[in-house]
């Protein structure tokens, strides 16, 4: 099949590429002499037609012999039809099948490359000289505390402008270094491939990317501070640290709780730190039979005693529920929680309001079940009477307070150990602004 194609290819040629226009009824030897020399000169300036003939008869040219490839061969027909004169072209020129001369042009190819990369290997080195020079001045750049530092509202967005500065430098060098070269026309195609390689690649770690710009806006935005208590989808504990990828908090059971910082932008966050003030409630059970109004005067009264309950927003208590053997009154109160612990408030103030209710005699009974039954009690026997509610135990003022404050003080302090140890690595700052 090659060979009837290679055979095929001089009839092609011939086909294509005809002398248009009007043909004179004039001929004569001369005129076909002088088409045949000017041919043979266009024909000897051009390389690869050595070995091609021309005769002309009648305004008739014919080209016989071979040339380096098809489209040297499809050539000879355009050549040939412009010189004035010609009335047709018969090409009858094959492709070379000569291993020599066709390896000979790409031999020349090659060697005027060699050479014109060695006579291009100055300029390419002055030119990866300025790409470098505007490199290390970006990498100089980047390395300054100031202004960075100053700028930023931490070290994770400074170390971000940073990278940014040193970035828009490379370009800048390879800006500079193409238009050396008198290459900047690959810029555009340079970008344009990045850009494409980058959308790619944030397609494939879009989690990632998620996450990395979740960081920055929570760094900027801190809604909460170093031993804040916050509660994050349903994770409660103490803040321990926000890093570049995730959120640390610290667990009332002294577990590390960690939060993809993702997670944590899209999430309620509830900072239970943020306001001084804090309301603590708790119910109080008291029997149906019990003075209700009295009960209620001497919960609220134990409440406004108490030390470290605020006076404004005053403390306000209310018959809640009614229950099957119990009646529930619900306590609220509010703190400074800045400066008493939250837990140990709301602890004593159960203890002060169970022990005020039990002394007054207002029993709390536990759930009782009554008993039909047909069977009658024996002649002469005595209704028991109920046994007398238990009065709580004396204990110091203040003790459960500060034991429970203690507790409270320690996981502060396991918090503030843990920041020690990783303080590089935190985000959050006292002078960034607090949302």
């Amino acid at each position: 099949m090659l060979l009837l194609l290679a055979a095929a290819l001089p009839a092609l040629a011939q086909t294509e590429e005809q002398p248009t226009g009007t043909i004179t009824v004039d001929d004569s030897a001369e005129k076909d002499a002088a088409i045949a020399v000017r041919i043979r000169e266009i024909l000897s300036e051009l390389d690869g037609f050595d070995d091609v003939t021309v005769t002309v008869s009648s305004g008739i040219v014919t080209l016989r012999g071979t040339a380096l490839d098809a489209a040297s061969v499809g050539r000879l027909n355009e050549i040939a039809g412009r010189v004035e004169g010609v009335v047709a072209i018969e090409n009858e020129v094959s492709e070379t099948t000569d291993v020599v001369r066709r390896l000979n042009p790409a031999v020349e190819r090659f060697m005027g490359r060699m050479t014109q990369i060695v006579a291009f290997l100055p300029l390419a080195a002055v030119a990866l000289t300025a790409f470098l020079a505007v490199v290390f001045l970006g990498y100089l750049a980047a390395r300054m505390r100031w202004p960075w530092n100053k700028i930023a509202p931490n070290a994770f967005i400074a170390d971000i402008l940073r990278t940014i500065v040193q970035l828009a430098f490379v370009v800048g060098g390879l800006v500079v270094a193409l238009d050396i070269l008198g290459a900047t026309a690959l810029l555009s195609t340079i970008l344009g491939a990045a850009g494409i390689v980058g959308l790619a690649i944030g397609f494939a770690v879009k989690d990632t990317v998620e996450n990395f710009i979740a960081s920055i806006m929570l760094s900027i935005r801190q809604p909460f501070r170093p031993n804040d208590t916050i509660e994050i989808g349903g994770d409660l504990g103490k803040v321990i640290r926000l890093t570049s990828r995730a959120t640390i908090l610290l667990s009332f059971d002294g577990n590390h709780i960690r939060i993809p910082n993702s997670t944590v932008f899209k999430s309620r966050i509830v900072n239970y730190s943020t306001n001084d003030e804090r309301r603590f409630l708790f119910d109080v059970g008291v029997a149906p039979d019990s003075d209700l109004a009295r009960a209620v005067q001497i919960a609220r009264e134990t409440l406004e005693a108490l030390p470290f309950v605020l006076p404004t927003p005053a403390p306000n208590v209310w018959v809640e529920a009614i229950g099957d053997s119990t009646i529930a009154i619900r306590l609220t109160a509010w703190i400074a929680q800045h400066e008493t612990s939250f837990v140990a408030a709301r602890g004593e103030a159960i203890r002060k309001v169970t022990g005020a209710l039990g002394a007054a005699g207002i029993a709390m009974p536990e759930p009782t079940y009554r008993l039909l039954t047909p069977l009658a009690p024996p002649a002469g026997a005595a209704a028991s009477a109920p046994a007398p509610a238990p009065q709580p135990a004396a204990a110091a003022s203040g003790e459960a307070l500060d034991v429970e404050a203690r507790m409270d003080q320690e996981l502060e302090a396991i918090v503030e150990g843990e920041r020690a140890e990783t303080s590089a690595d935190d985000l959050l700052t006292e002078a960034a602004p607090k949302e």
